[in-house]
C-alpha cells in the first residue's frame, strides 16, 4: 500500500512538473520568420539646368532646360541589378533664325545591368537618343543679292531624323570613403544618325567632403572613324542654290569633306546634396575652335552664306538643381 502510494505521488509530481515547465519562458532564442525582400525598386527624378550640355556641346542653344527621368530596377541579389529607364529633356538645337525650327524634346531610353563586387562596380547597357519631332527634308539658299550675300529659304532641316543610339561600359572603383575613380566607354555605329561611327572614352573622379559636399570631374575624348553618309554633304547646283545644307547637325556649306572633328572634352564642379535635392555648379569646356564647332554641329552664328563659325561648343559655367528618389526614400 505504501509502495503504491509512493508511485502515485511520484507520477503526479512528474506530470505536474511537466505542466509547470511548459508554462515557463524558454531560454532559447525564438525562431524569426525571414522577412521577404522585394527585388523590385525604382528611381524617379527631374531637374532644371541653366544650359543643357552634352559632351561639351549645348543642346539648348545656351539657354535653360528642364528634364525628368524614371527607372525600373530588378535586384537579382546584392551583386546584380537589371534596369530599364526613360528620360526627357527640353532642347533647342537651332537658333531663332532657323525658320524650320528645332526638335523641342529629347526622349531617351536605356537598359542594362549593373554589378557590384566589393570596391569594384560596373554599368553595361545601351541608350537611344530620340528626337520625335525633328524637322526633316532638304532645302536651298536663294540666289545672291546685290550685296553678294545669300538669303536663307528654309534652313534648319535635316535629311533624316536625328535619332541614334550608343552602347556603353562604365566601370568604377571606390578607393575609400571619400574617393571614387571611374571610366566611360561609348560606341555608336552612326553618330546623330549621320552614318559616321564614333567612340567616346573618358575618365572620372569624385571626391566626397563632409556636410554632403562633393567635387567631381571628367576628361574625355570623342573619336570619329569614317565620313558621314553622302546625304549629309552639300554642294552648289547649276542654278546657284545649295542643296542638302542641313541642320541641326549640318548647316551652310557644311560637310564638304564629309568628316567630323575629333575633340577633347572636360567638366569639373561642386555639388551639395540636401536630402533628395542636389545643387550643382560646373564648368564645361572643349578644345574645339569656333570653326571646328561649326563643322561638328552645322549650326552657324548667323544666317549668311559663308559663315563657318559656331558658338555651340563655347566653354560655360552651368548651374543645375535636381531631385532624385528611389523606392526606399518614400517608404
Amino acid at each position: 500500500m505504501k509502495l503504491i502510494s509512493l508511485v502515485a505521488v511520484a507520477a503526479l509530481a512528474a506530470s505536474a512538473g511537466t505542466a509547470f515547465a511548459a508554462d515557463l519562458p524558454s531560454t532559447k532564442e525564438p525562431v524569426v520568420a525571414p522577412v521577404p525582400v522585394n527585388p523590385w525598386d525604382f528611381d524617379i527624378g527631374g531637374g532644371l539646368t541653366s544650359n543643357y550640355i552634352f559632351r561639351g556641346i549645348t543642346q539648348s542653344n545656351g539657354g535653360p532646360s528642364v528634364s525628368a527621368h524614371g527607372e525600373l530596377r530588378y535586384n537579382l541579389d546584392p551583386t546584380w541589378q537589371f534596369y530599364v529607364g526613360v528620360s526627357g529633356e527640353s532642347i533647342k538645337f537651332s537658333p531663332s533664325f532657323y525658320p524650320a525650327g528645332s526638335p523641342e524634346m529629347e526622349l531617351d531610353g536605356d537598359a542594362g545591368v549593373r554589378g557590384t563586387f566589393d570596391k569594384w562596380s560596373f554599368d553595361l547597357g545601351g541608350i537611344v537618343y530620340g528626337y520625335p519631332d525633328t524637322p526633316t527634308g532638304v532645302h536651298g539658299w536663294a540666289q545672291p543679292t546685290f550685296g553678294g550675300t545669300y538669303i536663307p529659304t528654309v534652313i534648319g532641316l535635316t535629311p533624316r531624323n536625328d535619332t541614334w543610339g550608343e552602347v556603353y561600359f562604365k566601370p568604377a572603383y571606390t578607393v575609400n570613403d571619400w574617393l571614387t575613380l571611374g571610366a566611360n566607354f561609348f560606341y555608336t555605329p552612326s553618330y546623330i544618325n549621320t552614318g559616321a561611327s564614333a567612340e567616346y572614352l573618358s575618365g572620372t573622379v569624385k571626391v566626397t567632403f563632409p556636410f554632403n559636399l562633393s567635387f567631381s570631374g571628367e576628361v574625355g575624348y570623342q573619336f570619329f572613324n569614317n565620313k558621314v553618309d553622302s546625304v549629309y554633304t552639300g554642294g552648289f547646283g547649276n542654278t546657284g542654290y545649295i542643296y542638302n545644307a542641313c541642320g541641326p547637325i549640318c548647316g551652310v556649306n557644311n560637310y564638304s569633306t564629309g568628316t567630323l572633328p575629333d575633340y577633347l572634352y572636360w567638366n569639373a564642379g561642386f555639388s551639395y546634396a540636401w536630402k533628395f535635392v542636389t545643387f550643382d555648379v560646373r564648368y564645361y569646356g572643349t578644345n574645339l575652335t569656333s570653326t571646328s564647332a561649326y563643322q561638328l554641329t552645322g549650326i552657324p552664328n548667323n544666317a549668311y552664306l559663308g559663315t563657318n563659325t559656331s558658338s555651340y561648343a563655347n566653354n560655360a559655367i552651368v548651374g543645375t538643381i535636381s531631385f532624385d528618389l528611389t523606392g526606399k526614400d518614400i517608404k
